[in-house]
């Protein structure tokens, strides 16, 4: 449902979400879907004319498939047999210096490590598809071209100024909960003092998008998703596949005077990037800055911090959107549950402590992807001579060596971990290694449970995935499993909502390495044993956070 500020007098409202970008859309998306009421505000109209994001990992493609949108970011992606290769070149008119390919982002080939495989779809296509999902949800009001002015909270709710941007008009909105999906430089964070500074700053960057048709048959390289310039002066721009068909982005980084120069002569930049003429329409050019941020803390009382008003990272690994959709989806369940009345009171509290060191370790892996940037001396790269050649080979094994992970990043997608965490219970088995490109599955407590094919009672072939979401499941694994009545007359005395799933399969029991297992409604496990907990009250409290 839509409204306007003058339509709407002073109400009040269980949450209000600030800023309608991924994030913002992801948490309101979830939150309605559980029936949990709420007001999405942006200050702008929703229209996005400039690419931004476009890696949509595994992780947040399952949750894509939750909300049933899976298949409309496939559509609006690259094509399915785009290459999502990433291509190092001196120029497209010049020489190859190496390519790596991504095999998790073929569509042609299996994907095991669950349902969703990584897909290539920019923020001009994913949030409206979002937005969409959204406006469909009853529980859900959006409000555009309204701004967010100020707050003050108490023990009991946030009282939150709005403005319509169209009428000028101010009104007070009483909310349970204010969550900022809007940015580190928005008054929210500061106003609980997180401070965004320009010690963060890494760089400065221009971002020029461009309508090219068909750019790969202007040259012979070949199609790529993403594509890499290394001249005499080092690595220096990267050009990006946004619709697989005719849209690019070329980003140029460095200190201020080069970007200025780029910005000043786009034209020469995009010829500098070809190694010649080449026909093109530049469709817009915007400036931003590169930061390496983490928010000091992601809430304060009824306040919290998500997405950009966290933390902001390089795109260097495609981490950033990522990030933000994670925290939206450890935030929705416990706002929901608080507000249902089954959450305990340590409940939110354990949103700080679960992702601010997710948060911590993207956001310094895409840190040190950017300083791989720093390149051996290239003079000379370009000259047809031995030395030319030999200094080519020498580059191309180097970024084979030192820049793969930044592409192949499975294990940081699938593989984080809330370990330790004050609402799971932890057990005495050895954690897998923290593997940036290579995900191990894992069912210790803290992890995302595993993805497992079974066939569903309704005689369907499912993921495990597709289980959970609608509160705690309790799996029970093998061809013996143990009796889940303790847990299940718990969770009815507590009000958790939770229901059991059977899965006869001993491989599942085998890649749980438990018979019983209690997932949470973000799908990490929260517990796992091979019969009952010795005190299944004890341990529901400790799961919703009462503990």
């Amino acid at each position: 449902m839509e409204t306007t500020a003058s339509e709407s007098n002073d109400m009040k409202i269980p949450v209000l979400i600030v800023g309608a970008g991924p994030v913002g859309l992801a948490l309101a998306a979830e939150l309605g879907r559980l029936g949990i009421k709420c007001l999405l505000v942006e200050q702008g109209d929703g229209t996005i004319n400039h690419p931004r994001a476009s890696e949509l990992n595994a992780r947040t493609m399952e949750f894509c498939r939750r909300w049933g949108v899976a298949d409309k970011v496939r559509a609006a992606g690259t094509p399915k047999d785009f290459p999502n290769a990433a291509l190092f070149v001196t120029s497209y008119s010049g020489h190859e210096l190496a390519r790596i390919t991504r095999p998790g982002h073929a569509e042609d080939r299996d994907f095991p490590n669950g349902p969703e495989r990584p897909k290539r779809c920019n923020q001009l296509w994913f949030d409206p598809i979002l937005a969409d999902y959204v406006a469909g949800l009853p529980s859900v009001t959006r409000r555009m071209n309204c701004r967010f002015e100020s707050f003050t909270q108490d023990s009991g709710s946030v009282s939150v100024v709005l403005r319509d941007m169209v009428t000028g008009k101010s009104e007070m909105v009483e909310a349970d909960y204010l969550v900022a999906c809007c940015g580190g430089h928005s008054a929210i964070p500061s106003a609980i003092g997180v401070t965004l500074d320009d010690t963060s700053i890494l760089d400065h960057s221009v971002n020029i998008f461009i309508r090219a048709p068909s750019l790969w048959d202007q040259h012979d390289k070949g199609a790529a998703s993403l594509n890499f310039f290394i001249d005499d002066e080092g690595l220096w721009g990267g050009m990006s596949a946004q619709n697989g068909r005719d849209l690019w982005r070329l980003t140029v980084h460095g200190p201020r005077d080069l970007v200025a120069r780029a910005e000043a002569d786009v034209d020469a930049c995009l010829e500098r990037m070809f190694g010649g003429k080449f026909e093109y329409e530049v469709i817009s050019v915007v400036t931003w800055t590169r930061r390496s941020w983490v928010a000091e803390k992601y809430a304060e009382k009824r306040v919290f911090l998500a997405g950009d008003s966290a933390h902001q990272c390089s795109p260097t690994g495609g981490f950033g959107l990522n990030t933000g959709m994670g925290d939206a989806m450890d935030l929705a369940w416990k706002l929901a549950a608080t507000l249902q009345g089954w959450g305990g009171d340590k409940l939110l509290a354990s949103y700080d402590a679960e992702r601010r060191p997710i948060g911590r370790r993207n956001i310094r892996e895409a840190t040190d992807n950017y300083m791989r940037y720093e390149m051996p001396d290239t003079r000379g790269i370009n000259d047809d001579t031995a030395e030319g050649a030999a200094l080519r080979d020498d580059i191309g094994r180097v970024l084979r060596d030192t820049r793969a992970r930044q592409f192949l990043s499975e294990g940081l997608a699938l593989g984080y971990r809330y370990d330790p965490s004050p609402i799971c219970r932890p057990d005495d088995s050895m954690a897998t290694p923290d593997e940036i490109s290579t995900y191990v599955p894992s069912a210790r407590p803290g992890g995302r449970a595993p993805h497992f094919n079974f066939v569903s009672g309704s005689g369907k072939n499912e993921s495990i995935l597709d289980a959970f979401g609608d509160g705690f499941v309790v799996l029970l694994l093998g061809d013996d499993p143990p009796d889940a009545g303790p847990l299940t007359e718990a969770a009815g005395r507590r009000g958790v909502p939770l229901r059991i799933e059977t899965i006869a399969d001993p491989a599942a029991r085998e890649l749980y390495e438990c018979s019983m297992v209690l997932v949470r409604p973000d799908g990490h496990v929260a517990w796992r044993g091979n019969g009952p907990p010795e005190n299944p009250l004890a341990l529901l409290d400790l799961v919703r956070g009462a503990g």
